[in-house]
């Protein structure tokens, strides 16, 4: 444990520095490809780096939060966009929490940090509210919840498969939101920043285009609709259905390169298909509801069940198995 603790301070290490490299020097460079190129060797860097530990906590967390995110965060600063980019520039500390951490920012121009450096007090606000949630949990509540899924996951054996479904799904939602929520606070008490939920609920969407769209992880949802949704729809002039095809691949295949890190077994494929047939049914879902309007809406009564359903079990064909086998990964350390 002690030789794993002075991996992650030399990464914790290479990564500070890495982000100093890109924030003094590289945004100098003029955004477009000539900064993108100054960049790749850090690209190459993060995505080496989940092969120096040997937890799967560690593994995981620095492919999701670093190998993943950061990479995708600073592709878009590379061309002066996402949330990294902002007039007048952050300061260190904050652009480095941004990257690094799970966090989604709010107009980063209605924040205390920001309304300081605005030279031209007179300079309209435009408020970023969200709604409030239809079924209040905070962050006590949910960590009460997540301890009681893992318990009785214990004694899951005994009771219907259909629960055993239901009890993955809540302790990876738990777990996943929990990680987030913290990032949040750790960024809002830190810098004063606003920001905003990681997740809107998800067990209440009506549609599978709500709930990868509006609802699950919308982080990443933001992050892949700003670096493959946009590009491929308007600068390709590709369909919709297309872009939203495209960026369900590349979720599944950067889902699979997470669980390669961790596993280090030939890829199954399993994860990637289970996004595949999802971007189908999103894409088909999204061409119906343009071609028929309001001639067949159903009720979200109707509609929510048979969203949630479709995703358990999709999930627990597809995705969970995967996941279930990281318990026989050479990382998985206690």
């Amino acid at each position: 444990m002690d030789g794993e603790i002075i991996r992650f301070m030399k990464v914790l290490l290479i990564c500070t520095a890495s982000l100093l490299y890109c924030y003094s020097i590289a945004s100098k460079i003029p955004k477009g490809k000539l900064r993108l190129l100054s960049l790749l060797p850090i690209f190459s860097l993060f995505a080496v780096l989940p092969l120096d530990f040997s937890y799967i906590v560690l593994t995981s967390g620095i492919t999701i939060f670093v190998t993943w995110l950061t990479t995708f965060k600073l592709i878009q600063f590379s061309f002066d966009l996402g949330p990294l980019a902002s007039d007048p520039p952050l300061s260190f500390p904050l652009f480095a929490s941004i990257a690094f951490l799970p966090t989604r920012i709010k107009d980063i121009k209605t924040t205390p940090y920001v309304q300081k450096h605005i030279k031209d007090s007179n300079e309209p606000q435009e408020l970023d509210q969200e709604p409030p949630p239809k079924l209040p949990l905070n962050l006590p509540a949910k960590v009460v919840l997540f301890a009681l899924l893992v318990w009785g996951k214990s004694y899951v054996d005994l009771v219907y498969p259909i629960l055993k479904v239901c009890i993955n799904c809540g302790i990876l939602y738990f777990y996943l939101d929990m990680i987030m929520s913290l990032s949040n606070a750790f960024v809002r008490s830190s810098f004063g920043i606003e920001v905003r939920q990681p997740f809107n609920e998800p067990y209440l969407a009506t549609s599978l285009q709500n709930f990868w769209g509006r609802r699950w992880n919308r982080l990443v949802s933001e992050t892949l609709h700003n670096m493959i949704y946009k590009p491929v729809r308007y600068n390709l002039g590709s369909p919709r259905w297309m872009a939203v095809f495209v960026v369900f691949v590349v979720s599944g295949l950067m889902h699979e390169l997470l669980f390669y890190y961790v596993i280090r077994v030939v890829p199954t494929w399993e994860v990637t298909w289970f996004f595949v047939l999802h971007g189908v049914c999103v894409a088909v879902e999204i061409e119906l509801k343009s071609a028929l309007g309001k001639k067949w809406h159903f009720h979200g009564a109707v509609t929510g069940p048979l969203t949630m359903a479709f995703i358990a079990v999709s999930a627990h064909w597809l995705f969970f198995p995967q996941l279930l086998r990281m318990k026989y990964s050479p990382l998985w350390q206690v």
